[in-house]
C-alpha cells in the first residue's frame, strides 16, 4: 500500500507508475491536474473526466536546476486550482521524461539528464503538499490522452510515438497503458535501427552511450545531422522541410533525399514495432509529426518489412499534439491502481 508522503515505484499488470500522497479512488468524475515537464516547457491543465480543459499554464523549465524544478512544478498545481476555483486540493499527475525505475525510485533514462538518479516522485511529493501523485513517462501520457479520446479512440490498441528533440514511445491496450517490471515500456527510440545498410553501421553516437539508436536516426536533431553529414550544410529540421517544398534546385533534391532517408529509416523501425505488438492504430506525435508526407508514405515504406499477409498499417496525426502529454498526465487518475511489488 502507499505511505503518505512517500513515493513508491509501482507495477501491475500493465501500468508502471510512481505514485505518492494518501490512497485515492480512481478520478472518474473529478477533474485532475496534468502537468507535463519538457525540456523547454512545462504545462499544466485541470482536466474534466469529460475531456473539457478547464484551465491551462505553460512556463519555461527551470533547465539544469532540479530543486527549481520542483517549485515550478508545485507551483503550477495551485495556480491551477485556483484558475479551475477546485474547492480542494486535486490529485496530480505528472508526465515526465525517463521514467522511475519500479526496483529503486529514482529517475532513470531522461534526457533531461539533471532528473537522473534523483527520488522525483518523493521528492515532488512533499513539495506538492500532500496531493496525491502519480507519474509517468511523457511519451506514455500521449499514448494514453490519443488512446482515450483522441485520434486513436476505439482502437483497441496502439503505439503512440514521440519523433521530436528524442524519439519515445507508449503503448496501451483496451484503454490501459502497459509496463512492466523495468519500467520502459514503449522504449523503442533506443533499440538500434532494424536492417541498417552497412553504410548505417555502426551508426551515430547516442547519449545513452550507445551507436546507432533509433533515436540517432529518426528524432528531429537526427534528421538535421544526417543532412549535414550528407551534404555539409547545416540546417534545422524545419528549415530542410521548407527547402524540399521548393519546385526545383539542387538544395531541394537534397532537401527531398533527406527527408526520404528519414521516411524509410521510420518505416523500418515502425515495422518491427508492427511485428512485436501487432497494433492497430499507431500515432505520431512531437514536432515531425506536423510533417504531412510521413503519413502516405511511411505506411507504404513498411510493408516490405512486415511478417503478415496483411501488411497495411493505420498510422494517424495526434487530435492534440503537444498538449497530449498534459491530457495523459491527468488521465493516470483514471487508470487502474497500480499494485504494490
Amino acid at each position: 500500500m502507499s505511505h503518505e508522503g512517500q513515493g513508491n515505484a509501482r507495477q501491475a499488470s500493465g501500468l508502471a507508475t510512481a505514485e505518492s500522497g494518501p490512497a485515492m479512488a480512481l478520478s472518474t468524475d473529478t477533474p485532475t491536474i496534468g502537468i507535463d515537464l519538457g525540456g523547454t516547457k512545462i504545462e499544466a491543465i485541470a482536466l474534466h473526466p469529460d475531456g473539457r480543459t478547464l484551465a491551462s499554464i505553460r512556463v519555461p523549465t527551470p533547465r539544469q536546476d532540479y530543486e527549481a524544478t520542483l517549485q515550478a512544478i508545485a507551483a503550477l498545481a495551485v495556480q491551477i486550482e485556483q484558475r479551475a476555483q477546485f474547492d480542494t486540493p486535486a490529485s496530480v499527475g505528472v508526465a515526465m521524461p525517463g521514467s522511475i525505475s519500479p526496483s529503486t525510485g529514482l529517475v532513470q533514462n531522461a534526457n533531461s539528464t539533471w532528473l537522473n538518479g534523483r527520488p522525483f516522485a518523493s521528492d515532488l511529493a512533499l513539495a506538492l503538499g500532500g496531493r496525491p501523485l502519480r507519474t509517468a513517462n511523457d511519451a506514455n501520457c500521449f499514448a494514453l490522452s490519443e488512446a482515450v479520446d483522441g485520434a486513436a479512440a476505439g482502437a483497441h490498441s496502439m503505439f503512440g510515438v514521440i519523433l521530436g528533440t528524442g524519439c519515445g514511445g507508449g503503448i496501451v491496450y483496451k484503454g490501459e497503458l502497459i509496463d512492466g517490471p523495468r519500467g520502459i515500456g514503449g522504449e523503442w527510440g533506443h533499440n538500434p535501427l532494424p536492417w541498417p545498410d552497412p553504410s548505417e553501421l555502426p551508426g551515430p553516437a547516442c547519449w545513452c552511450g550507445l551507436n546507432g539508436c533509433l533515436e540517432t536516426w529518426i528524432s528531429g536533431p537526427a534528421l538535421a545531422a544526417d543532412h549535414a553529414r550528407c551534404y555539409g550544410e547545416a540546417l534545422s529540421a524545419e528549415e530542410i522541410v521548407a527547402l524540399a517544398k521548393q519546385p526545383s534546385g539542387a538544395r531541394s533534391s537534397t532537401a527531398r533525399a533527406t527527408l526520404q532517408r528519414h521516411a524509410e529509416r521510420l518505416a523500418r523501425g515502425l515495422a518491427h514495432v508492427v511485428n512485436l505488438l501487432d497494433p492497430a492504430v499507431i500515432v505520431l506525435g512531437g514536432g515531425l509529426s506536423n510533417m504531412a508526407h510521413l503519413y502516405d508514405q511511411v505506411p507504404l515504406l513498411m510493408r516490405k518489412w512486415i511478417f503478415a499477409v496483411d501488411r497495411r498499417v493505420d498510422i494517424r496525426a495526434p487530435r492534440y499534439g503537444d498538449a497530449s502529454g498534459a491530457r495523459g498526465a491527468a488521465r493516470l487518475w483514471q487508470q487502474a491502481r497500480p499494485s504494490s511489488q
